[in-house]
């Protein structure tokens, strides 16, 4: 059959007006669209990574030690903690909310897997009678309210850690670090429903459980009182051990390899449907440069990297990068490939919006709080197993303000909406870099802690500058 003309114009005009979808462009024409959107505000993570070259040279410049191998992989492992945590707190910030707990609520998480470790899995014994059964029923209480909420992940890991506790496991370091992640989810429970159902503003319960947390973390350690995991080579080797030369060169070729076919294949898909996608010549560039620079980098990682090379050999990459790239992926998939993720975006550009189109907006705050607080255990696991130890200030001093800063730093907003878990292990990567290299010029903490809030209050500054930038540039 012939299309009749009024047909054709009706189609016309649908691709006319949904003409994104189907117009390409060249490569000349990205790149002036890339600058245009700059222009327009849209910065996202390029002030952070000019920052972090801009710091890299300046303290190569000053320091000989910086970009010595060791240090470059202890600086990679000294962040991490903060970084993971840093993951878990942009899906709160992409909302708008803030969650001031997260750093002390790691330091509970922290505090019962060393305890579990360290009583031989007696919290019993190590917690007294009082203070654990409020704990059990701490927990069962979080598992009800996740159920209340629907928020089934939440309700399955809190039971699991009542279990835990109950039975009196056997202590071992992988079920540890799952005791931990699961106390960490029941603390995102409580958290999300006193904001999101009760409908408390999120500084404020946050602000009271981060002073509740740290006494929580007092009761269980006391007062000048270490839980030290060092014993566990598991728990210690978490940031400071290594993957064998073979295996660096595995996780090469898996992240590589992975980015690449995941990028190239969606470049494939979407010129098949004739949609809009990336010029070919810009998708293999950022291939070849995601290729080049883990290539580099593992074959740095793999030389050996030991202070004295005569006695010690240490050689591969750092356990902590897998978990990171791990973290990341995972993070990214559900932020830009679920409807889990799509709703998130979708509440915190315009709660009201979403509301109407039928998301559960109270649900979707509730959970942020449950990711924030699970990814801030995975974050104690890491910082514990730096310090080979836990003690009352786990979580504490600068943890949060670091961790908060570091998803700032790296492009996602403070006025929910924009962001990425990618933003968090830059942003991280940043901070890293700031307090090691200040370190190798033996400043005191005085100079690091103002040196971060001034690139913290920067950073802040482009956000809001980018936003009123972005909001006239659309009138």
């Amino acid at each position: 059959m012939t299309e009749s003309p009024a047909r054709s114009d009706t189609a016309a005009n649908a691709i006319s007006d949904f003409g994104i979808d189907t117009t390409s462009q060249s490569t000349g024409e990205a790149i002036r669209d890339y600058f245009a959107r700059l222009r327009g505000g849209e910065l996202g993570s390029l002030p952070a990574l000019l920052g972090l070259a801009a710091l890299v040279i300046v303290f190569a410049a000053l320091s000989d030690n910086f970009l010595t191998l060791n240090n470059t992989a202890n600086l990679i492992a000294q962040g991490a903690g903060k970084m993971i945590i840093a993951m878990g707190l942009v899906y709160v910030l992409l909302l708008g909310e803030i969650d001031l707990s997260a750093g002390t609520a790691s330091g509970v998480c922290a505090a019962v897997m060393a305890m579990h470790y360290v009583r031989a899995g007696n919290l019993l014994g190590g917690m007294g009678t009082t203070v654990f059964y409020v704990f059990v029923i701490g927990m069962l209480v979080a598992a009800a309210l996740a159920v209340w909420m629907r928020i089934w992940a939440g309700a399955v890991l809190s039971v699991v850690a009542v279990l835990m506790a109950m039975l009196g496991v056997t202590p071992n370091a992988w079920l540890e670090m799952l005791l931990a992640v699961c106390i960490g989810a029941a603390i995102g429970c409580i958290t999300g429903f006193m904001v999101s159902k009760i409908g408390m503003p999120s500084f404020v319960v946050t602000l009271a459980l981060f002073i509740t947390w740290q006494g929580v973390i007092l009761q269980f350690i006391g007062e000048g009182g270490v839980f030290g995991i060092r014993t566990s080579s598991v728990l210690f080797n978490v940031a400071n051990g290594s993957l064998s030369v073979f295996g660096s060169w595995v996780l090469c070729l898996i992240a590589a390899g992975g980015y690449a076919l995941v990028v190239l294949g969606e470049h494939i898909t979407r010129l098949r449907r004739g949609l809009v996608t990336q010029p070919t010549p810009i998708v293999l560039f950022k291939a070849g440069a995601v290729a080049v620079i883990a290539i580099v980098s593992t074959w740095l990682l793999t030389l050996n990297r030991s202070p004295n090379p005569d006695l010690v050999t240490i050689r591969g990459v750092p356990y902590v990068v897998p978990i990171i790239l791990i973290l990341l992926v995972i993070g990214t998939y559900a932020l830009n490939r679920t409807r889990y993720g799509r709703h998130i975006y979708a509440v915190g550009g315009n709660a009201e919006a979403a509301r109407r189109a039928g998301i559960n907006v109270s649900k979707i705050r509730a959970s942020v709080f449950v990711v924030s607080a699970s990814a801030a255990a995975i974050g104690a696991i890491v910082y514990s197993s730096k310090a080979g130890s836990v003690d009352p200030q786990a979580g504490g001093l600068n943890t949060l303000l670091f961790a908060v800063g570091a998803a700032v730093i790296g492009g996602t907003s403070l006025f929910g909406g924009r962001g990425k878990v990618a933003h968090a292990v830059i942003g991280g990567l940043v901070l890293a870099v700031v307090e090691n290299g200040l370190g190798l010029l033996r400043q005191p903490a005085a100079v690091v802690n103002i040196v971060t809030g001034l690139v913290l209050l920067l950073a802040a500054t482009v956000d809001a500058l980018s936003r009123r930038r972005a909001a006239v540039s659309g009138r």
